[in-house]
This record gives structure tokens, sequence and C-alpha cells, in this order.
């Protein structure tokens, strides 16, 4: 990840209804979800979430698989981790107690099992 792509990535995030199907993206992982049903969530036309979809997936934050006539849409999650690492490469300048508060906040809303 590099200051182009990350860029990129938060330009894609930078507006609202895009933002917002990320995050139903991220909250359909792993399944991914319809683009048809992510619409009807989104209360929007199907046509305009294909063009902010469109935008997402060229940022590189999602992917979409075709199943029969539907795609099925992922965030891609693993992306979104390299943006947030690029801009917390030189987090607190060896601090560590400048960053802890920062770094406990993103620890992630579920535990993995074992």
């Amino acid at each position: 990840m590099d200051a182009n792509d990350t860029i990129d990535a938060l330009a894609a995030l930078a507006q609202p209804t895009r933002m917002e199907a990320f995050r139903r993206l991220a909250a359909a992982e792993p399944e991914g979800i319809a683009a048809g049903e992510l619409a009807r969530r989104l209360d929007i036309p199907q046509n305009t979430l294909s063009a902010h979809l469109a935008v997402l997936v060229r940022a590189g934050l999602a992917a979409g698989d075709r199943h029969g006539r539907s795609i099925i849409y992922r965030a891609d999650l693993t992306a979104l981790r390299n943006v947030v690492l690029f801009l917390l490469q030189d987090c607190c300048d060896g601090r560590p107690e400048i960053c802890a508060p920062l770094i406990a906040e993103l620890s992630p809303c579920c535990v993995p099992q074992e």
C-alpha cells in the first residue's frame, strides 16, 4: 500500500452512499451480498448503486463475483487493513503511550474462534 492507493481508498469512502455500502458489505462478510439486495437495503436504484460499487472496486475495497444472474459483492477487509496500517505506519514516533488508546479502539468487535 502506498500513498496513492490510500488516497484512492479514502476518496472512495468519502461519499455517504459508498461509505454505507462498504459498511453493509463488511457486515455481510464472509458471504457477501447480492447487488440487488444491497440496493434494496440502501433504498437506492440499482444503477446508482452499480456506479458506487464500481468506485469501491476500482479503489480495491470491494470485489464482485457473478453467480448466475446476480453479482455477489464482498468487502476487501485486507485492503481496509492496509489503508489503516499505512496511516498508522509512523504513529507516535516510537511513543506507544500515544498510540495505545487508538490501537485499543481498533480491536475487533468479535473474537475469532480457536
